[in-house]
Formats: C-alpha cells, sequence, structure tokens
C-alpha cells in the first residue's frame, strides 16, 4: 500500500540513449497513370529524392479504379499524382471524388495531371473536386516536381500536425475532467501522464513509482518502487525500479530528482515536483521526435499548473482524512459515556460500508455511507448517564426519554451544510424507522425510509444483539442472523436483509476482529 503523495511518475522505459534513431517513414506517393512511360519518367525524377529528411516511396496504379482501392487499402498515402484521362475521359476526377467522399480521405494531397488541359478547366476543377494542385504535363520539369514535392508533401505534414494536436488536445480535455475532481491521487497521478503523453505524442508504457522522502536536505531519495503499471508493466508492479528497468532510466529518474521543475534530454524529457513534506512526483517520458521550442512551452506551462493540482489535491487528500479522523473522535466521545460500546460505532460503519459495496455503491458514496453510519447515535451524547447505563429495563419515561437521542442528533448536525453532515443528519433521523411503519420518530414505512437509514438500521440491530450490553448478554450468532432473517418485510427492508445475510463472511471478519479479538486482549 502506498502513500498517496509518494508519487513518482515514470514513462518510456524503451529507448536506449546513445543508439540511432529509428528510420524515417517514407512518404508514400501514388502515381495513376495508364501509360508506363509516364510511371518510369516519374520514377526517374524522383528516385532518391528526400523531402524534409525523409525518402520517398512510390506506389502504381494503371486506372482510377485501381486507384482508389489502393488509397482504400493505404490511407497513409500523403500524396496522389492523379491523371485525368485513363480508362475513360473522367476516370481521374471520379477517383479524386471516391477518394474525397467515399473513402473519406481528407488528408491526402491530391494533385491532378493531364496532358490535355482543355478536357477539364483548372477553376472548376480544383473548386469543384477539393484538388490541391492541377498540373499539364508538359510543365512538370524536374525542377518544378521537386518543388511541387517540397510545398505538397509540407502541407501534409503540416496537416498532419495540426490533426495529432486536435486528438491531444481532445485527450486533454477528456483527462482534464477527471484529474481535478478526482478524490485518488492514483488516478490523479495517471490523468498527468495521460495529459503529458497527449502534449509529446509518447505511446509507451506507463510507471507509477514510490519516493520516500530522504532522511536529511543533503540527501536523496533511495526508496523508488514501482507501485502502478500499465501495459506490460503490470508485471513490475511492486518491485524497485533497478530489478526491472534499464540502468539508463534508472539514472534519469536519479537525476531528475536533483533537479527542479522540467529538463529536456536527448530524446527525453522530466520534471520533479516537490511537496511540503518532502516527497517527489517526478514525470518521465522518451521520444523518438525532437522536443520543438513550441512542445517546450507548452509543457513547462502545463507543469507548473500540475505542480499547483497535486498540492491542491494532497490538500483535498488531508481534509478528507481530517473528516474522517473528526467523525470517528466525535462517535468515540459518545462511546466514552458507555460503558460497553467500545468500538459499536466504527463496526456499525464497516457493517454497512459492506452492504454499500454489495450494493455496488462507489468509493465516494460508501465513505459518506460508513461515516454516516458511524454518527448514527450522535444525539446519546445528550442522554442522561443514569439511563444511558441503566442495567435493567427502561420505565416507559425512561424509553421515551432515550428515544430523544434521535431528536437531539437531528438538532446537532441537522442544520449543518455539507454532502456528508447531511448524509450523516438522514441517518440519525431515520435509523428507529421500521419497514412496516411502527418506528420512530415518524413511522415511515418501506421506501420512504431513506436508504442510508435502512442500511444502517441493520447494521445497528446487528451489532446490538451480538455484543454485551450493559442490560444483556450478546445472543448466539445462529439466534441473530435468525432474528435479521425474520424481520425481514417488518422491522427491515426484506432486499437490504438479503444483501447483509448474502456478506455475512466480511461482516463476521469485522465482528471477529473489532469486538472478539478486543475481548479477548482485554481478557
Amino acid at each position: 500500500m502506498f502513500e498517496d503523495n509518494d508519487e513518482l511518475i515514470l514513462a518510456g522505459e524503451g529507448d536506449i540513449p546513445g543508439s540511432p534513431p529509428p528510420e524515417s517513414t517514407p512518404w508514400k506517393i501514388l502515381v495513376v497513370d495508364d501509360e508506363e512511360e509516364v510511371h518510369r519518367v516519374t520514377r526517374l525524377t524522383l528516385g532518391g529524392m528526400r523531402v524534409h529528411n525523409r525518402e520517398i516511396k512510390m506506389i502504381h496504379a494503371y486506372s482510377g479504379r485501381e486507384s482508389v482501392e489502393i488509397m482504400r487499402q493505404q490511407p497513409d498515402i500523403a500524396m496522389v499524382l492523379m491523371d485525368v484521362v485513363m480508362e475513360d475521359e473522367h476516370a481521374g476526377l471520379q477517383a479524386v471524388q471516391k477518394i474525397r467522399e467515399e473513402l473519406g480521405n481528407s488528408d491526402v494531397r491530391l494533385i491532378l495531371r493531364t496532358g490535355q488541359p482543355g478536357q477539364a478547366p483548372e477553376m472548376e476543377v480544383v473548386t469543384r473536386y477539393d484538388i490541391n494542385d492541377y498540373k499539364e504535363k508538359t510543365e512538370l520539369t524536374s525542377k518544378k516536381m521537386h518543388t511541387l514535392m517540397h510545398t505538397s508533401l509540407g502541407h501534409y505534414r503540416e496537416l498532419m500536425a495540426l490533426k495529432k494536436n486536435r486528438e491531444g488536445l481532445t485527450k486533454i480535455i477528456d483527462a482534464s475532467a477527471n484529474i481535478f475532481e478526482s478524490r485518488s491521487m492514483k488516478i490523479f497521478a495517471r490523468g498527468v501522464l495521460e495529459q503529458l503523453k497527449a502534449l509529446l505524442y509518447a505511446g509507451n508504457d506507463a510507471l507509477l513509482v514510490k519516493a520516500l522522502a530522504a532522511r536529511s536536505s543533503t540527501e536523496t531519495p533511495n526508496d523508488l518502487t514501482i507501485t502502478v503499471g500499465a501495459g506490460d508493466a503490470e508485471l513490475k508492479e511492486d518491485q524497485p525500479i533497478e530489478q526491472v528497468l534499464p540502468g539508463y532510466v534508472v539514472q534519469r529518474i536519479r537525476n531528475a530528482l536533483k533537479v527542479e521543475g522540467p529538463y529536456f534530454g536527448d530524446g527525453f524529457f522530466t520534471a520533479r515536483f516537490s511537496t511540503v513534506n518532502g516527497h517527489h512526483q517526478i514525470v518521465y517520458l522518451s521520444s523518438d521526435n525532437e522536443f520543438s521550442v513550441a512542445d517546450r512551452q507548452l509543457v513547462e506551462l502545463f507543469c507548473r499548473n500540475v505542480g499547483i493540482a497535486f498540492d491542491n489535491q494532497m490538500l483535498h487528500q488531508e481534509v478528507l482524512e481530517s473528516q474522517h479522523k473528526l467523525v470517528m473522535l466525535l462517535s468515540a466521545a459518545v462511546e466514552e459515556r458507555s460503558i460497553e460500546l467500545c468500538n459499536h460505532v466504527r463496526r456499525v460503519s464497516e457493517y454497512a460500508s459492506v452492504m454499500g459495496h454489495a450494493l455496488g455503491f462507489d468509493d465516494k458514496f460508501k465513505e459518506i455511507l460508513g461515516l454516516s453510519a458511524a454518527l448514527h447515535d450522535i444525539g446519546k451524547i445528550g442522554i442522561p448517564d443514569d439511563i444511558l447505563n441503566k442495567p435493567g429495563k427502561f420505565t416507559p419515561a425512561e424509553r421515551a426519554e432515550m428515544e430523544t437521542h434521535v431528536i437531539r442528533g437531528i438538532s446537532i448536525i441537522g442544520k449543518q451544510s455539507g454532502e456528508l453532515l447531511n448524509s450523516a443528519a438522514t441517518v440519525v433521523a431515520t435509523h428507529h424507522e421500521r419497514w412496516d411503519g411502527t418506528g420512530y420518530p415518524e413511522q415511515l414505512a418501506g421506501e420512504d425510509i431513506p436508504l442510508l437509514g435502512r442500511i444502517t438500521a441493520i447494521a445497528d440491530v446487528f451489532d446490538a444483539l451480538s455484543t454485551d450490553r450493559v442490560y444483556k448478554s450478546a445472543w448466539p450468532m445462529e439466534e441473530v442472523i435468525d432474528y435479521i432473517r425474520d424481520q425481514a418485510g417488518k422491522q427491515f427492508d426484506p432486499h437490504l436483509v438479503e444483501v447483509f445475510l448474502n456478506n455475512l463472511d466480511p461482516i463476521m471478519e469485522i465482528y471477529r476482529r473489532w469486538y472478539l479479538d478486543i475481548g479477548t486482549q482485554a481478557a
């Protein structure tokens, strides 16, 4: 189990420093013409040409129909040199129309070539068929062909860059919806990594690593362990990074611990975020592409904002933890006044959480349910000690006084705002209502009783019957379970009784841990 604010984020462990960069993918150029001589001349003209540091790979088609099928199979073709007149006088134009409309390919650069200029007026063709250029075959000299390649492929490259930026922005927006709402630092860290991968177009596996704070300001953390992995890295979880990652990646991570803020290396990027308690978060990404000036500016700005977000998340986590502790301390204060209620609120809280989990509640709602259930008897803080701890049976007046703990509890927390306190007020007000309408204080029945109150009612009664009280000894567990089962449709929601009985294993584990084991230790 890792501490939420101990995380480092890591991705891209596959690059090896000093290794040659992979061969760049060549530009795919489709040459479409029904004359073999045109193909031969084009091969001679473009052979060996490099455009924007990439070679050219020519693909050949001899009819409009064939060109459409090739484009269907290879939509990443960057440029098409299309003849107009082939199997018929409009074959090229029909092929262009199918590529744009039927195949939906708006990226490929379409260059129309014709040996019969009068067959297709330039303005009409370009406008109607979304053609990027229109050339007569006689004007495409070697020099002009070279210019055409650089211009058209440059446009295609920029178009692809814009498309990737759009995709990256979509990822960032999608991730941001979760990253700043998430209550889990683990989910938050995954969101950060996804956003940076989107910015830099990195597609490597991701690792989440824990780093403990150094013992002194002159030391650096030594304990770096992978806590969460994505993809193949899942097999590396819970292992020290030195044992499962290449040495150069380990060294880059450790170097990043010594550098505050973002650092761009040769084919990789790191950024360290420090926290007030001495822990760190480090982002590591590797890329086959060089980081541009625009990339660096975006990443640096993003990292500054992410650092603030990390701090806010940790503050939020601290507030939640403090809230949880305060609820349990307040509930324990009530227990202190009752000589037999040791860990009663803890058990009721955990029983209720088990039922919430079985009902499919999310983590947030389960937490609210558990904390609300822990406050169900808060009103007993106002009940006199001689009634609260009476060993015998209550008189009618004493019973009436005890039942006022519900109203007292409502008055304590019922006027407060916030989701947790509103839920707790609901539990306090309804955990003594009965399914058949004979409970108190409002005699609510069936589903008019809020779900939180119905759940807590079962948990509360189960604990009351199965533990010693000043006025009775604990019932045998078989009798407790029989009572719960018998009260389905009477005191309790029958569906919730079924849920409770179907989850007796975790219920009994809580009972043993917080009642039987503690009783044994006390003895």
